[in-house]
């Protein structure tokens, strides 16, 4: 793989669950507090805002909503399409983002595959992969965070 920070970084993750309940995870504080963040709390229908157990806060932009097969955000300052689709035994999920600086291609690029996987483990298996400590954050590089 060629680092291109022109082109968008593209993932794809097949989840066992529907199109409608992956959509529920994404886009309700509740879901949302269940692998991505501590906490989630809406905004408004074009905001929320997202506190990780690391230290961060993230409001992030809601750019487009069409449940259950399309949610594009701005989240930390980067452009994410992520597209759902019914393959008949679950959802395959397509995340697109499109880094703002070039410097951060890598860390988005691995961010998403990590965002992705705890997902995974969470809609697939009820399992969360979050550690949950402060102290062992993205910026400690810790995947688990």
């Amino acid at each position: 793989m060629l680092i291109d920070p022109e082109k968008p970084i593209v993932w794809r993750a097949a989840l066992a669950a529907s199109p409608d309940r992956v959509f529920g995870f994404l886009d309700t504080d509740a879901g949302r507090e269940r692998f991505w963040a501590e906490r989630s709390r809406a905004i408004s229908p074009a905001q929320f805002e997202l506190t990780f157990a690391f230290g961060p806060v993230a409001v992030v932009e809601v750019l487009e909503r069409l449940p259950p097969t399309l949610l594009r955000l701005r989240y930390f300052g980067a452009d994410a399409e992520l597209r759902l689709e019914e393959d008949g035994t679950g959802t395959l999920l397509s995340v697109s983002c499109l880094c703002p600086d070039p410097g951060q291609w890598v860390e988005f690029h691995a961010g998403w595959v990590s965002w992705l996987l705890v997902l995974k483990a969470r809609i697939d298996h009820d399992v969360d992969l979050r550690n949950g400590r402060p102290d062992r954050g993205w910026d400690s590089r810790f995947v688990d965070q």
